[in-house]
């Protein structure tokens, strides 16, 4: 039963047309490096969600969460809810050799974190921090009183982190398993309390992140072509039933890939009326337009007749 996945994570809609921006365009260097950044990142959110899902303790699991109180806006990777406590989780997928430097005792916003031989990075402490103290504030609004426990995750085997002081809350790669084993020990039982409390906290959710950052595109200037599902290569041959890619091997029934073609369009344009047209050119190596107005027909509503005809 438990635990709970009360809010599953989901791939952010901007990682998303990133992801595809970077098959169909040529993207910035610093477009690209986000991209590359916001992917890291979520594969390292993912590998500590297969950590947390296999506790067997009472407990809430929220992931993903973005909210804003007293007009500041912050967002959390992983939060969890057990009786008595809530635990927040910043998690970093960061991967080399990396060094701390401490700061003055009196600034200590002034610590430093840097990928050897010394390329400085932000240290994930401050927004940890900085988490901790708005969820607080949010949890006073809704009168909840739990204590919070604040750390972040380095969930990367290959991370290390020299001169890393004890007194920092960081859980390393090697003792995220044993950190949450302790975690699982605990005997007491979740009641209807917690799960308002988690259906409030589900409810406050920020959908829509206003930090979200997109290059300029058109449909004119895009590469057309289906691409691969596994490794985005647009060497496609259709056999069949099967789209294959010619690089990875990978194979994808025709009508998934069509369906899938037909899910960026709309994710890129979502204005834009589907139609056999539009999704036949930006398929490309689906020769017949009948199959594709067949696998359309099946899945979607059509709208109009003729040349006017579009699917919903």
């Amino acid at each position: 039963m438990w635990p709970v996945a009360y809010k599953p994570r989901t791939v952010s809609e901007e990682l998303l047309i990133l992801g595809v921006l970077n098959s169909r365009m040529t993207l910035s260097d610093g477009d690209r490096h986000r991209y590359l950044r916001l992917k890291k990142g979520y594969e390292g959110e993912i590998m500590f969600d297969k950590l947390t899902e296999q506790l067997r303790c009472e407990s809430i699991i929220l992931n993903d969460l973005l909210f804003t109180v007293n007009n500041q806006t912050f967002q959390i990777d992983s939060l969890i809810i057990v009786p008595g406590q809530i635990y927040l989780y910043e998690v970093k997928n960061n991967e080399g050799n990396y060094f701390y430097e401490l700061g003055p005792e009196s600034e200590p916003e002034s610590d430093r974190l840097y990928k050897l031989p010394k390329t400085e990075y932000t240290n994930p402490l401050y927004q940890l921090i900085r988490s901790e103290s708005l969820l607080r504030q949010l949890l006073q609004t809704l009168g909840v009183n739990l204590p919070i426990e604040a750390k972040v995750i380095f969930i990367n085997p290959k991370f290390t982190l020299y001169q890393a002081p004890l007194t920092k809350p960081f859980i390393f790669p090697t003792q995220v398993s044993s950190y949450l084993e302790k975690l699982d020990k605990s005997p007491l039982k979740l009641n209807d309390y917690h799960k308002r409390l988690a259906d409030k906290l589900v409810s406050l959710h920020i959908k829509k992140s206003p930090y979200t950052q997109l290059p300029p595109y058109r449909y004119d200037q895009l590469r057309k072509g289906h691409t691969c599902k596994i490794c985005n290569s647009f060497s496609i041959s259709v056999e069949g039933k099967n789209c294959i890619c010619l690089d990875c091997g990978h194979e994808e029934l025709v009508t998934d890939a069509v369906l899938r073609c037909v899910r960026e369009i709309k994710l890129l344009f979502p204005g834009m009326k589907i139609t056999t047209n539009i999704v036949y050119e930006w398929c490309g190596v689906i020769e017949s337009k009948k199959r594709i107005s067949r696998i359309l027909n099946e899945n979607y509503k059509i709208i109009g007749v003729g040349p006017w005809a579009y699917y919903e």
